[in-house]
């Protein structure tokens, strides 16, 4: 039954499935911080409050979670049916620098080689995934420096998608992705203060979608 309880409880256990407070579900999704504190959950008059559509579609984005994945935590799914589903791995990880040095990757994007420091993570990572470490603050207020985003390099990517994009001149950027056609990829910059990019695919090595990021 959808309840607002019950939609308020599928964004807290949302948030903590994915290793997140409500408070940095939010800002993750690019929401006021205080979007899901339990104050704005009532109004001043006690009626019930509920999260915008749009809210609610922000951090499924956000956090790579499905429709019905959210949609089972309103419902109140066992979260051991989720853990069965979702087991932990670990995968390679690597930090932006390193990304963008020559030898690390085929020219699929795939990490290459043996001896990588390792992270475990959720199941969005799958065989072909890799974490990398984000260094630096040009991906704020999205990404800060020591977040670890999980690429994809097999995942079909779509316009608002978040991607990683590494350039034959070695340059590795998290973008949102506005537009990509056989001739060049549009990207968006997360932090305002860095412009926007159009760049030709001949200079494009490799665009992996980003599905899953921690905190």
């Amino acid at each position: 039954m959808l309840s607002h309880d019950r939609v308020w409880a599928a964004i807290d256990a949302l948030a903590e499935r994915y290793s997140l407070s409500a408070s940095g579900l939010a800002k993750r999704a690019g929401l006021d911080s205080t979007a899901f504190n339990k104050s704005k959950r009532l109004s001043s008059d006690g009626r019930p409050r509920w999260p915008s559509t749009e809210s609610l579609a922000k951090i499924i984005e956000a956090t790579g979670a499905s429709l019905e994945e959210f949609a089972g935590l309103i419902e109140g799914r066992a979260s051991a049916d989720a853990a069965s589903a979702s087991p932990r791995r670990s995968v390679p990880l690597l930090g932006f620098a390193q990304a963008g040095a020559g030898g690390f990757f085929d020219d699929a994007g795939f990490p290459v080689g043996q001896g990588w420091d390792l992270v475990e993570l959720p199941a969005q990572s799958t065989e072909s995934s890799y974490a990398l470490q984000v260094q630096g603050d040009s991906m704020l207020p999205l990404y800060r420096n020591g977040d670890v985003l999980i690429v994809e390099p097999g995942a079909t990517t779509r316009k608002g998608d978040r991607v990683v994009v590494k350039t034959i001149a070695g340059e590795v950027m998290a973008k949102v992705l506005d537009r990509q056609t056989t001739r060049s990829i549009a990207l968006v910059s997360l932090n305002p203060d860095h412009p926007d990019r159009d760049i030709p695919m001949r200079d494009v090595e490799w665009v992996a979608r980003i599905v899953w990021a921690s905190q």
